[in-house]
C-alpha cells in the first residue's frame, strides 16, 4: 500500500478518466507538471499502483546527465523487440514508427517522467506521439518541472505545440495549510511553522517530517541528511556513491559499484531510495542532489571515476553517459575520445543542441588534440550550433576551423573550412565577409581542378550570393557545381543545390523555380536529407510570403513541421514559427501575431539573420496599431534589412515606415521605399515594385502602374478600389480590404472601413478614417470600441468571433475549416484561443455562451 496522498484527488480522476476514453480506442496525453517536490512522481506511481495488471505500462525516467542519453527514457521503457533494437540504434524513423505500432496495442500507458530533462531525440518522440494520440488505445503521461523551465528551454517548443482536447494539462499545486497539518499530525496552529517552511511542498514536509528531530530543519538538504546520518557508514558510503550518477542505476551497474546492494536495505526501508527489479534510485532527486551536494569536490571526482571505470566494461553504453562521468571524472583523455561519437549520435538523431554541447566537450580539451582533429571538431560544432540556433557559437567555431586550417599544408580541408565559415558570416550578418570568404574558398581550390572540396565552396558561394539578391552570379555558381557532381560521378550536394536554384530561378520570375525547389525538396526528402529539408521548406514558405501565395502557405508549414517535428532543427523551427505568426496577423489576429512576433525576438542573440523573417512583420502590426514601439521597431528592421542586404526584409520595412508616413501625414517616411525602386525594375521584382509604388501613392507620387503584378495590387495602382478591395478579400486581408474601401471616397464604403479598423484594433488608421467621414460631412461619425462589450467580452478579434459562431452552429472544427477555405490546422489554434480567452474548457461550453451572446 503506497503512501497517502492529501489534495490530489483531481489529477487521479483525470488520469482514471483518460485511461477509461483509451480503453475505449481514444486515447490522450495528460502533461503533468509542478515544481520540484510537487508530487508528480506520487501521483503517477499510485496511478500506476492502481492501474497494475489491467494495462500495458512501459515507464521511463530521463536523467540530469551532461548531456542527456539520446532516447534515454525510451530505452528504459523498451529494451527488447524491433523497437528496443531501433532505439539501441538511434534510429530515428524506426523508432517513430515502432512507437507508435507499441501504443496501437491496446490499453497501454506510456509514462515518462522528468521531461524538462529529456534529450532532443526523445522530446521529438513525445511531440510525434502526442500529435497522434487521439487515434491510439494509449496514455501518454509525461511529468516535468515547471520552474526549471526557461525562456529557451527546449520543452518550452514541445508544450507550446501541443494544444487540442486530447491533451490535459495538470499542475498539482502546492498543499493547502490544513494538508500540511493532517501529514504533521497537528492543528494549523502546531504545523504553522513547518507550512511557513515548506510553502506546503510535499516533498520538502515530508521530508522535513522524516528527518524526526526535535527542531524542523530549516532546508531539504538538512532534512535528507538527518535521515542519512542515521545509517550505517557503509550504507552512507553507498548512498554516496549512487548520488553521482543522475537519476537511476541499473542493478548490475550498481552491483559493479557496491558489490553486495543488499546494504540498501537499511536506505531503502527509511524512504531514501526505492530499489526495483531493474534498477535503484533515490525516492526524489533533491534527496541525490542533497547528497551529492555535500561531497567534497575531491570525493565526487573519485567517486565518478569509478562509475566511469564501470561504465567502459560494460557493452551497448550511451557514449553520452560515459562523457558526463568523464567531466565529473576530470578525466579529459575519456572526454575526448567518446565525446566526438556522442555528439555525432546526437546529431543525426537531431538533438542538435546536445551534439554542440558535447563538441564543445571536446573542444575545450584541445590540447589533446592534433590540428587536424580540433580543426575537423571545430567545423561539425559550427554545423550542430547553426542548426541549434546558436549562430554566435557556430561563428566562433567555423573561424578557429579556418584558423587552423591555414597553418596545416590540406588546401582542400581549408576550401571547406571558408565554406563553413561563409554561412555562419551571412547568418550573423556579415555578408560582405561571407561572400568574400566562400569567393576565397572557389579561387583556392579552383586551380587544382574538379574535386568534392570545390563543388561543396561553389554551392555556398551560390548559397549566399541568392540570399542577397544576386541571382544570376548564384545561378553560375551553382550550375558548375551540378557540372562538376556529374563528372565526379557522386554528387551529395545535388538535392541542396537543386534547392537554391529553384530559388534563384523564381527569385528572377523564371516559372520553372517553383516547380524545380519543389522537386528537389522531395527528393531531399525521400532521400532522408534532414537538414536539406528543413532549409528547403524555410526556402519555400519564404518564397510563397514573399510573392503573395499566401493561399499556399498553410499547406507548407504544415508539411514542413510534420517533417521537422520528428526533428530538431531550431534554426529552421524559428523561421517558420515568423510566417505562421504573420500569416495569422494578415488574417487579422494581430494579438496573435505580435505576440510570437515578439517571443521571436525577445532574446538579442537571435537578433541575427533569422530576424529578417520576423522583424518587418513586427513593425508593420506596431505601424497598424500604433503602439509606442512602432518607431523603435521600424528602425530596427531597417537596420536589420540594410544588413542582411535582402529585399525580402527591406521591401516590406519600407513599405510600413511608408504606410506610417501616409497614417501621420509624414511624406519624408516614404523615402526609404523611392529609393528602393530602382532595384526593382527587374523581372521577378513586379510584387515588391507594386507594393513600394502603392503606399508611395498615397504619400503623393504620381500613379504608376506595373505589369505582371497581383491584381490587388494593379487594381489599387489603376486606382480601382472596388476591384482592390474584392481582391484582398481573396486574400484573406481584412486590413488591406478597409484600406481600399477608405479610398472610395464614398460613405457607405468608408463606414464599413472603420467598422474594419476598429474591430482590428487599428487605431491610427480609424482615427484617419473619421476624418475622412467628417470631410464627407457625415455629421455622426461612429465612436470608438468600448473596453468591452455585451457582444464581445473577452476581447476575441473578428475572426476569432466569427468561429465563435460556427461553434454555436455546431460545427466541427473540419467543416469550420471548410467554410472559412483555411486549414483545420488554423482552426484549432483559433478555437484553443476562444476557449482561453472565454475561459472555458470545452466546445459545449463555448458554444453555449455563443448560444447567450446571441440571444443577447
Amino acid at each position: 500500500m503506497g503512501p497517502v496522498l492529501l489534495e490530489r484527488d483531481q489529477e487521479l480522476s483525470r488520469l482514471r478518466t483518460c485511461l477509461a476514453e483509451a480503453a475505449a480506442g481514444t486515447g490522450s496525453a495528460v502533461l503533468l507538471s509542478g515544481e520540484a517536490g510537487a508530487g508528480k512522481t506520487s501521483v503517477v506511481r499510485a496511478f500506476s499502483r492502481e492501474v497494475a495488471g489491467t494495462v500495458r505500462m512501459l515507464a521511463g525516467t530521463c536523467d540530469d546527465l551532461l548531456s542527456p542519453r539520446t532516447f534515454g527514457p525510451l530505452r528504459d521503457a523498451v529494451r527488447a523487440g524491433s523497437l528496443g533494437d531501433a532505439l539501441t540504434r538511434g534510429d530515428r524513423d524506426a523508432v517513430l514508427s515502432g512507437i507508435e505500432a507499441e501504443l496501437a496495442r491496446p490499453t497501454t500507458v506510456l509514462l515518462v517522467e522528468d521531461v524538462h530533462w529529456a534529450d532532443e531525440a526523445t522530446l521529438d518522440v513525445l511531440r510525434f506521439l502526442a500529435r497522434r494520440i487521439a487515434d491510439l488505445p494509449a496514455l501518454l503521461v509525461l511529468t516535468y518541472r515547471d520552474d526549471e523551465l526557461g525562456r529557451g528551454h527546449p520543452l518550452r517548443r514541445v508544450l507550446g505545440a501541443l494544444g487540442g482536447e486530447r491533451v490535459h494539462r495538470l499542475r498539482l499545486a502546492p498543499l493547502s495549510r490544513a494538508a500540511v497539518a493532517r501529514l504533521a499530525g497537528g492543528t494549523t496552529a502546531t504545523s504553522a511553522r513547518l507550512y511557513a517552511l515548506t510553502a506546503g511542498n510535499p516533498f520538502f514536509v515530508t521530508e522535513a517530517l522524516a528527518a524526526g528531530s526535535d527542531g524542523v530543519p530549516p532546508t531539504v538538504v538538512d532534512a535528507v541528511l538527518a535521515r542519512v546520518r542515521g545509517l550505517d557508514r557503509p550504507v552512507q558510503s553507498a548512498l554516496e556513491q549512487l548520488a553521482v550518477v543522475p537519476s537511476r542505476v541499473e542493478v548490475p551497474l550498481a552491483r559493479a559499484l557496491l558489490g553486495d546492494i543488499t546494504l540498501l536495505a537499511d536506505a531503502e526501508h527509511i524512504g531514501v531510495l526505492e530499489v526495483r527489479p531493474d534498477a535503484v534510485a533515490f525516492r526524489h532527486e533533491l534527496a541525490r542532489r542533497a547528497v551529492e551536494g555535500t561531497l567534497p569536490r575531491s570525493v565526487q571526482i573519485e567517486l565518478n571515476a569509478r562509475v566511469l571505470a564501470a561504465l567502459r566494461d560494460r557493452d551497448g553504453v550511451d557514449p553520452a553517459r560515459i562523457v558526463h562521468h568523464a567531466v565529473a571524472a576530470g578525466d579529459d583523455a575519456a572526454v575526448v575520445a567518446h565525446a566526438p561519437e556522442a555528439a555525432r549520435r546526437a546529431c543525426a538523431a537531431g538533438a542538435q543542441d546536445q551534439g554542440a554541447m558535447l563538441y564543445r566537450a571536446a573542444l575545450a580539451r584541445r590540447e589533446l588534440l592534433t590540428r587536424h582533429e580540433e580543426a575537423a571538431l571545430c567545423e561539425a560544432d559550427a554545423w550542430a550550433e547553426f542548426h541549434a540556433n546558436h549562430r554566435h557559437e557556430a561563428l566562433s567555431a567555423a573561424e578557429r576551423a579556418v584558423r587552423l586550417r591555414e597553418r596545416l599544408d590540406d588546401r582542400s580541408a581549408l576550401g571547406r573550412a571558408l565554406a563553413t565559415l561563409a554561412l555562419q558570416q551571412w547568418t550573423n550578418m556579415r555578408t560582405d565577409d561571407a561572400v568574400a570568404s566562400a569567393s576565397r574558398a572557389v579561387d583556392l581550390l579552383r586551380p587544382a581542378g574538379d574535386s568534392a572540396a570545390l563543388q561543396f565552396a561553389l554551392v555556398y558561394l551560390g548559397v549566399v550570393l541568392v540570399n542577397v539578391d544576386r541571382e544570376r552570379e548564384s545561378l553560375a555558381a551553382l550550375d558548375e557545381a551540378l557540372a562538376m557532381g556529374e563528372r565526379l560521378g557522386a554528387d551529395p550536394l545535388r538535392t541542396q543545390t537543386l534547392i537554391y536554384r529553384g530559388r534563384g530561378l523564381w527569385q528572377l520570375g523564371d516559372p520553372s523555380g517553383p516547380d524545380e525547389l519543389r522537386r528537389a525538396l522531395a527528393q531531399a526528402s525521400a532521400a532522408g536529407e534532414h537538414g536539406r529539408v528543413a532549409l528547403g521548406y524555410v526556402n519555400h514558405v519564404g518564397l510563397l510570403w514573399r510573392y503573395g501565395r499566401y493561399g499556399e502557405i498553410d499547406a507548407v508549414l504544415e508539411a514542413g513541421a510534420a517533417y521537422c517535428r520528428n526533428r530538431e532543427f531550431a534554426t529552421s523551427e524559428r523561421a517558420w514559427d515568423a510566417y505562421r505568426h504573420r500569416l495569422a496577423a494578415l488574417r487579422g489576429d494581430w494579438a496573435g501575431g505580435e505576440a510570437g512576433l515578439r517571443a521571436l525576438l525577445d532574446d538579442a542573440d537571435n537578433h541575427g539573420m533569422l530576424a529578417r523573417h520576423a522583424l518587418p512583420g513586427l513593425a508593420r502590426i506596431a505601424v497598424r496599431r500604433g503602439t509606442p514601439d512602432a518607431r523603435e521597431l521600424l528602425a530596427a528592421a531597417w537596420e536589420n534589412a540594410e544588413q542582411a542586404k535582402s529585399l525580402q526584409a527591406l521591401v516590406p520595412t519600407a513599405a510600413a515606415a511608408a504606410e506610417l508616413g501616409w497614417l501621420t501625414g509624414d511624406p519624408s517616411l516614404g523615402r526609404d521605399a523611392l529609393a528602393l525602386l530602382p532595384r526593382t525594375a527587374q523581372p521577378g521584382r513586379e510584387r515588391d515594385r507594386a507594393e513600394l509604388l502603392r503606399w508611395l501613392r498615397r504619400l503623393g507620387r504620381p500613379a504608376e502602374t506595373v505589369d505582371g503584378c497581383p491584381e490587388e495590387f494593379a487594381a489599387d495602382l489603376r486606382g480601382d478600389w472596388r476591384t482592390a478591395a474584392a481582391a484582398w478579400e481573396r486574400v484573406g486581408d481584412p486590413y488591406e480590404r478597409a484600406v481600399q474601401l477608405l479610398d472610395s471616397g464614398e460613405i457607405e464604403p468608408v463606414l464599413e472601413a472603420l467598422a474594419v479598423f476598429d474591430g482590428l484594433g487599428a487605431a491610427p488608421a480609424a482615427l484617419l478614417t473619421r476624418r475622412r467621414l467628417r470631410e464627407l460631412d457625415v455629421r455622426r461619425v461612429p465612436r470608438g470600441p468600448q473596453a468591452t462589450t455585451r457582444a464581445n467580452p473577452a476581447g476575441l478579434t473578428g475572426r476569432q468571433l466569427e468561429i465563435l459562431g460556427l461553434l454555436g452552429d455546431g460545427l466541427t472544427n473540419a467543416e469550420i475549416a471548410a467554410r472559412l477555405v483555411v486549414s483545420v490546422r488554423t482552426v484549432d489554434h483559433h478555437v484553443s484561443a476562444v476557449l482561453q480567452k472565454l475561459d472555458v474548457s470545452t466546445r459545449r461550453e463555448a458554444a453555449a455562451l455563443a448560444a447567450r451572446l446571441a440571444a443577447d
